[in-house]
């Protein structure tokens, strides 16, 4: 049992790292994620795509349900119409749940139905519910939802397709983003997904990012509990 919420969580370890599963060995799945209990990463992250918001499919609650850690999980649904789907990945164990804002026509009633839903894990860690902008769409989109969310993710790739570097336009939503935050005067958490390396996490946080979502600077295949300490080393220290 946590004695705090996962948004205290997420904001006692702020700026820190989300780590992607998708790209750990899903075949030894269990010994990669011992390794990376032995670090300080507090959050494990789930991309669900369902083949038709985006091109790729990947898991659904089955799997994270399956995934046994003491990490929030920070369930990320690139799927459309997700409103329906909701129940399905907090009983399977969300701690953080993100739709996106283009994904349905009912998203502020999606974000209204998950604060209504008691975590699975433990009622009183509560779920920080998430929305998600694709680099196309204008940060401003965000203010109708903004009292129905803990957290705002900016995409820094157009999501679905691999092998995409960190888009530098990013940089300036990031602080559009901090502006209505900031003018808002709620506490939401600022996340900043994909193309977040060991050479660019420092300086992406730097620019006001509370989250960063990562997965192969992590998990490269040799040394996944010493990239994340290196990464996280970097950010205590910035």
């Amino acid at each position: 049992m946590m004695a705090n919420t996962a948004l205290d969580v997420i904001r006692d370890a702020a700026p820190t790292i989300s780590v992607g599963v998708l790209t750990a060995d899903l075949m030894s799945l269990g010994a990669e994620l011992e390794l990376l209990s032995q670090t300080d990463v507090k959050i494990l992250h789930f991309d669900v795509m369902d083949g038709c918001f985006v091109p790729m499919m990947t898991v659904g609650p089955p799997f994270i349900r399956a995934v046994k850690t003491p990490l929030l999980k920070d369930v990320h649904l690139m799927v459309e119409e997700p409103l329906e789907k909701l129940g399905d990945y907090v009983a399977a164990g969300a701690d953080i749940l993100t739709v996106h804002y283009e994904s349905g026509r009912n998203i502020h009633r999606a974000l209204q139905a998950m604060g209504g839903m008691a975590n699975a894990n433990d009622p009183e860690r509560g779920i920080v519910r998430g929305l998600a902008i694709n680099p196309g769409t204008q940060v401003e989109a965000i203010e109708p939802f903004l009292d129905q969310m803990e957290m705002l993710t900016l995409l820094a790739i157009n999501p679905g397709w691999g092998g995409q570097k960190f888009l530098e336009s990013t940089v300036g939503r990031i602080a559009r983003a901090r502006q209505i935050i900031s003018s808002s005067g709620r506490d939401i958490v600022l996340c900043v997904d994909a193309g977040i390396t060991r050479d660019n996490v420092v300086r992406i946080a730097g620019y006001g990012v509370d989250l960063l979502v990562t997965g192969s600077a992590v998990f490269d295949g040799k040394d996944p509990a010493g990239n994340a300490r290196s990464m996280l080393d970097a950010l205590s220290g910035a």
